[in-house]
């Protein structure tokens, strides 16, 4: 019966071989000195900080801005076409508005982009919400003789548009489009 000797500890940065009575820190491929596991920790957090470092938020709120347009038109096209209103497909709005933020803003994340991302994808919705309403009650309004709304709607009239169609399940949709929109250019943790 023979008796193989253990493997000898060496680490996966340096190379170096480790002592048994040596500080240590143990990843799941092997292990790091005491030094090189510094050294990474400090590169991942510069890493981790340089997200938020030139965030062009002018650039950020174009692209978010064109995403909650696409987004809009999407879940608003959907609807004329089937003429279902079906509030899931709305989830795309904070979908194309958080990937408007990061890739049109140059991969950037930080905190004040969420917000931003946020603060465009709520708004999208509810222009979305006015045009959904505004082509069910046109189809419904045509159809029993009534006269259309007209293009520039005032004010009033848009609150009262977006009130015909609200239910309990927009504001569990609108939470969904929040998430997206919140959690797409959120910055990464790598520590």
């Amino acid at each position: 019966m023979t008796t193989s000797a253990a493997a000898p500890k060496v680490c996966l940065q340096c190379n170096r071989e480790l002592r048994a009575d040596e500080p240590h820190v143990a990843v799941q491929d092997g292990l790091f000195c005491q030094g090189c596991a510094g050294q990474l920790q400090a590169e991942l957090a510069r890493l981790e900080a340089s997200q938020s470092e030139g965030v062009n938020y002018p650039l950020s709120a174009f692209g978010g801005v064109l995403g909650g347009v696409v987004g809009a038109l999407v879940w608003w096209g959907f609807t004329v076409t089937t003429q279902i209103s079906f509030g899931l497909v709305a989830v795309v709005i904070g979908y194309a508005v958080g990937h408007g933020v990061l890739r049109v803003g140059g991969y950037r994340r930080a905190l004040g982009l969420q917000g931003l991302s946020a603060t465009i994808a709520a708004l999208s919705f509810g222009v979305a919400s006015f045009l959904v309403n505004r082509s069910f009650y046109n189809m419904a309004a045509v159809e029993q003789g009534f006269e259309a709304l007209p293009l520039v709607v005032p004010l009033p009239l848009v609150v009262e548009v977006l009130k015909m169609g609200a239910s309990p399940m927009d504001l569990i949709f609108l939470g969904i489009v929040l998430y997206e929109a919140w959690r797409i250019p959120a910055p990464l943790r790598l520590t």
